[in-house]
């Protein structure tokens, strides 16, 4: 079967986001893919979390990823940091890219204007060490969100560029997967384009009932539609994404009427939106609370994932080392 694999870092509970965006398609996935799936705790250190906090952020995505679907026995899970030979071969793919085009990627740049102060060399080099999670398995296909195009762009031309550089063809270069037909970018309740941690507009995998209501109905509305029929702003549009994902085709089509015949009720479709997200997260939070319990399972699981991606990144490292002249 072909081989596919994919991360999350360990920086806080998975969001709808990730979800959506990610995690469905590595639920899917499994049932035809040969899938290593990581806990990218490495790539979390670039916002310098605390110590005390590496080891269980992992063991909190473990049980998120368990709770949403992942079967250890279909798809082997592990942690990042306990595989070196990723760090090996991140040393042998930075040796081949070029500063130029690592301070050219969207998602650096975007960091470094966030974060100005932190601008450190782990955000440079991204990825590269994205490029070697994925290289090291040989892996032909990764589920991503829309965020992460311009990196599997960039893990592709590691690729490239290693082959061409020692004449061979041993990397395959990895291909985007999507849940759906094209990437699905979860919307944030703040009127933005993308869910995530550091914009502070996510509903969280583990949020009760009562704090995903409060969240929806403080989301960003405008003052409605002023003509039948007329196109939705995008914090409109994000409403209605919402809709999309975790709501029926009939609730959509109702909410689009209401919309085009001026209409609509923003508390009305803020309630129903809240309603269908408890429905959907309700089931997914009660699991994560039981794997939660359960750290010496978590633990197994997490020690057989990394034995499967150990052996598989070693015979890689093998070949690469004859391939670039080292014993």
């Amino acid at each position: 079967m072909e081989r596919v694999v994919s991360g999350i870092r360990p920086t806080g509970n998975l969001h709808l986001g990730n979800y959506f965006g990610a995690v469905k398609s590595f639920v899917e996935m499994q049932n035809n893919y040969d899938c290593l799936f990581f806990i990218a705790d490495w790539h979390s250190l670039t916002t310098h979390p605390k110590p005390e906090n590496i080891q269980e952020s992992a063991r909190t995505i473990l049980a998120e990823y368990l709770a949403c679907g992942l079967n250890p026995e279909k798809a082997k899970i592990y942690v990042q940091s306990d595989v070196k030979e990723t760090l090996e071969l991140y040393l042998f793919l930075n040796m081949n890219m070029y500063l130029g085009e690592l301070e050219r990627v969207t998602t650096f740049k975007e960091k470094a204007r966030k974060q100005p102060d932190n601008v450190n060399a782990g955000l440079l080099t991204y990825p590269t060490l994205m490029a070697a999670d994925i290289l090291q398995h040989r892996a032909v296909k990764v589920p991503v969100g829309k965020d992460q195009e311009q990196n599997m762009e960039m893990a592709r031309k590691c690729a490239r560029r290693f082959n061409h550089i020692y004449g061979v063809e041993f990397f395959p270069e990895p291909q985007n997967f999507y849940f759906n037909a094209t990437a699905l970018k979860v919307p944030g309740l703040d009127g933005s384009g993308k869910m995530g941690k550091s914009e502070g507009n996510c509903i969280y995998l583990r949020d009760d009932d009562k704090t995903i209501t409060k969240k929806v109905m403080k989301a960003v509305t405008d003052n409605g539609p002023q003509s039948p029929n007329s196109e939705k702003p995008e914090v409109i549009e994000n409403l209605f994404t919402f809709l999309k994902i975790v709501s029926t085709q009939e609730t959509y089509d109702y909410f689009n009427e209401k919309w085009n015949d001026c209409t609509l009720r923003y508390g009305d479709l803020k309630k129903q939106i809240a309603a269908d997200l408890c429905a959907t997260i309700a089931p997914i939070r009660e699991r994560i609370e039981e794997y939660s319990a359960n750290t010496k399972f978590l633990d197994r699981v997490a020690l057989e994932g990394a034995e499967v991606a150990r052996a598989s990144a070693q015979a890689t490292l093998k070949e690469v080392r004859k391939i670039i002249g080292f014993k």
